[in-house]
């Protein structure tokens, strides 16, 4: 059976001061009217219902969830004791998922991105759910590019495997890292590279023979847990594999080693949403190319994107080119081209004691 693993337990910190230690960016409603976990659990219903579901966030942020999401309950959850980036994630939930059903097909999908129109991507996913049924392959989910990107990695694709249900799946021929400019605009006209969404799909025992092979050491402490599940030593006994396993993702763990990726080349609208200038990619600009959210004025100015979160009005007169973002007591004011850097605030402030609650 098919089930959609959603991971939700990333810290959001391109989004300061919307995303907060406390609440981060998969809790905001910066898309729509509901927050971008819910907008992610709503497109997994077509391929698995709710109660084959699976959460995976830090232990954190488990009281937000089940708030947040009402229909959710602990048993969808599986909480990390403490963040080790996608490929522990990933694996945790594998190795329960393999245990309940050793026929689990895992929909892994990140918790926070755009994606338009849903039909498109049920079709896509519907197809990789059929060939992880098929046999041993790890697929990974391409997005044909829109633009020459270079703050995303990129999959690169070799001969044609199969068509599943009028959809074309492909092998992988290597994944590439983010690019400059100018190989991105290769990247962009040459029809062989395609974004890599960080969404994926493959049977639970496939990604654990997968890890086996590639992370012996990973597989061995997962192997020892596994024998813990569903006992009283369970918690415990995750705390000691978290604290055993090292961050790393699962592309460089698994999928750059592996011989049996396949890829789909997809051509719905993709965002990874990774930053506050994604915002003016997927919602409405005025006349001017402004962005307001919230209570805001703009008057003179172009290509400029306000957020209020807080009370008040944000007025913004004769600039350009900046993001304004006010939330709550907290206001920051960045050119659009240090946006991506915004990591360097949250780690100013966490180095100094005076203003460490401001995270």
């Amino acid at each position: 059976m098919n089930y959609a693993v959603v991971m939700a337990g990333g810290k959001g910190e391109r989004f300061w001061p919307l995303s907060r230690a406390g609440a981060p960016k998969q809790f905001l409603k910066i898309l729509s009217e509901k927050t971008l976990l819910e907008d992610t659990l709503e497109r997994t219903l077509a391929l698995a219902p709710l109660e084959r579901t699976r959460v995976v966030a830090g232990e954190v942020f488990k009281k937000q969830i089940l708030e947040k999401v009402p229909s959710l309950s602990e048993k969808n959850l599986l909480l990390e004791p403490e963040g080790k980036n996608t490929c522990p994630a990933i694996a945790l939930a594998a190795v329960h998922l393999a245990k309940a059903d050793p026929q689990a097909v895992m929909v892994v999908l990140p918790s926070d991105h755009f994606i338009h129109p849903k039909e498109r991507l049920d079709r896509v996913l519907a197809a990789a759910a059929e060939t992880a049924k098929s046999g041993d392959f790890l697929i990974t989910i391409g997005v044909v590019p829109t633009r020459a990107e270079t703050g995303y990695g990129y999959i690169e694709v070799g001969e044609k495997a199969s068509d599943v249900k009028g959809v074309s799946i492909f092998k992988v021929a290597r994944f590439k890292e983010k690019p400059t400019r100018t190989v991105a605009q290769e990247y962009y006209l040459d029809r062989k590279h395609f974004w890599n969404s960080g969404m994926f799909v493959w049977s639970a025992a496939s990604f654990l023979k997968a890890l086996e092979r590639h992370q012996p050491e990973m597989y061995k402490h997962l192997k020892t847990y596994s024998e813990t599940i569903g006992t009283p030593k369970e918690l415990e006994a995750r705390k000691t594999l978290f604290a055993a396993l090292e961050p790393v993702s699962v592309d460089v763990a698994v999928l750059e080693k592996a011989e049996n990726v396949l890829t789909i080349p997809s051509d719905f609208t993709w965002d990874d949403v990774g930053s506050f200038l994604a915002l003016e990619r997927v919602r409405k600009l005025d006349r001017d190319n402004n962005l307001a959210l919230g209570s805001a004025l703009t008057l003179a100015s172009y290509e400029t994107t306000i957020i209020n979160d807080g009370g008040g009005v944000v007025t913004v007169f004769g600039v350009s080119d900046l993001v304004v973002v006010k939330s709550g007591d907290l206001v920051l004011v960045a050119h659009k081209t240090r946006v991506p850097d915004l990591k360097e605030i949250t780690e100013k402030l966490a180095a100094d004691p005076n203003l460490k609650q401001c995270l």
